[in-house]
């Protein structure tokens, strides 16, 4: 993206003034980023981690307002002088944990049983956090500079697919030009970020395959019709044919997460269930395997003569950043980092991200941003020792406030490609 001069102008005014306040604000960050790591909630149920977050903001002076539930958190800040056509510019995090014990032994492990900050999201509420105190530090002497308007999205959910829906069905997005996402990566060290036009994660669709038979003695399966046989064919058909329903070069993956059916070693049972998921790049690719799914179903149904009910649910679309909004992300990145440590993201990752529940309503990107200590392997995303090195969370926060800063003088540039190839 090329600057244009006002935004100079903005990012003049506006830069020495945001990374004193968050030098200032490093040692609170790290410590409501271990709060909140030793505090998780699962998706749907996260309503102290929105009541912290809440006061944390209302005690700035913020007008810090709960969602529907009490799930999720919006707050808006304007900074300096700005005109009444003056762009509003979002910046969300999740702020949900994983179903999944935390195996660490620091200070800020777990203490809620079961449950663990695995994928990040509590460091990136922090960021976002950040983002929001600062802000609101800075309005406080901003005279007659010229502003600029944010939003911040503190939305539950995100694991489960459903958050990103409540909240733009609250209104979290309207009169917003444009919304800022990141995401943390083990896989990339500290100092460092992933930058990606276009395509940044998949489709995704959950696959529920309710199998039911007759039950019986297992001695004499020819009085039964076995689900657990049916289930067995289903998984093994679909695993083989899936691949070679659709073109070798779109990339696209089946797999089967739980499989539940039958109590004991000698009684065939009536019933099993099999959950998995889909992920594809397209959507041709996408709807020509859905029907593949069902086709196949349907023939082992007739074959196996049981009875065979298949679900798709919580689909995710994939998250396509948008080039505009990209290239903001990137020369913020560039500021804060320099030209080392942005790096092109080659391919799409095929994990899902419900940010794109926003991206219908308005143009947004995602970052990945390196927490990896430098030199050392980290454990990945959703692993129960998951940890991050710290230090990232300045760097998160001083990235998104210049990229939003960027966004909010430039939003009438042309689209640009940045400097890496989509």
């Amino acid at each position: 993206m090329t600057s244009s001069s006002a935004t100079i102008g903005l990012l003049e005014h506006w830069e020495p003034g945001i990374d004193r306040q968050i030098a200032d604000l490093e040692e609170r960050l790290i410590e409501v980023r271990r709060y909140l790591h030793a505090h998780p909630e699962p998706s749907k149920e996260e309503r102290e981690t929105s009541k912290y977050l809440a006061v944390q903001l209302s005690d700035a002076g913020l007008d810090a307002q709960l969602c529907r539930d009490g799930l999720g958190v919006i707050a808006e800040v304007t900074l300096g002088k700005v005109a009444d056509d003056a762009p509003l510019i979002a910046i969300r995090a999740d702020i949900d944990a994983l179903r999944i014990p935390d195996t660490k032994t620091t200070s800020y492990a777990s203490q809620n049983e079961g449950l663990c900050h695995a994928c990040g999201h509590d460091a990136h509420a922090t960021m976002v956090l950040g983002a929001a105190l600062c802000a609101q530090a800075c309005s406080q002497v901003a005279d007659e500079k010229p502003g600029f308007r944010l939003r911040f999205l503190f939305q539950p959910a995100e694991e489960t697919s459903d958050g990103a829906r409540w909240l733009v069905e609250q209104g979290a997005v309207e009169g917003v030009d444009s919304i800022l996402g990141i995401h943390v990566d083990p896989e990339r060290a500290l100092g460092t970020v992933g930058i990606r036009y276009g395509t940044m994660t998949a489709n995704c669709d959950e696959v529920e395959i309710i199998v039911e038979g007759k039950g019986g003695h297992s001695a004499r399966p020819h009085h039964t019709l076995d689900p657990i046989a049916a289930a067995a064919q289903v998984i093994s058909t679909l695993y083989e044919f899936l691949p070679r329903s659709v073109d070798s070069r779109s990339p696209s993956v089946f797999s089967v997460g739980k499989i539940v059916g039958g109590s004991l070693p000698n009684v065939i049972p009536e019933r099993v269930e099999i959950r998995g998921s889909l992920r594809t790049l397209d959507a041709v690719t996408r709807e020509t395997l859905k029907t593949r799914i069902e086709e196949i179903v349907h023939g082992v149904k007739e074959l196996s003569r049981t009875s065979m009910h298949l679900r798709f649910s919580t689909p995710i679309d994939a998250v396509e950043n948008d080039p505009r909004v990209t290239a903001a992300l990137e020369e913020a990145s560039r500021r804060v980092l320099g030209d080392d440590g942005v790096q092109s993201i080659a391919q799409p990752s095929m994990g899902g991200e419900d940010f794109s529940g926003y991206l219908t309503r308005v143009p947004g990107a995602l970052l990945r941003l390196g927490c990896a200590p430098p030199g050392f392997t980290a454990p990945f995303l959703h692993a129960p020792d998951f940890d991050i090195d710290e230090r990232a969370i300045t760097i998160g926060t001083r990235i998104l406030l210049r990229a939003a800063l960027i966004l909010s003088d430039d939003r009438k540039t042309p689209s640009s490609v940045g400097n890496f190839t989509i």
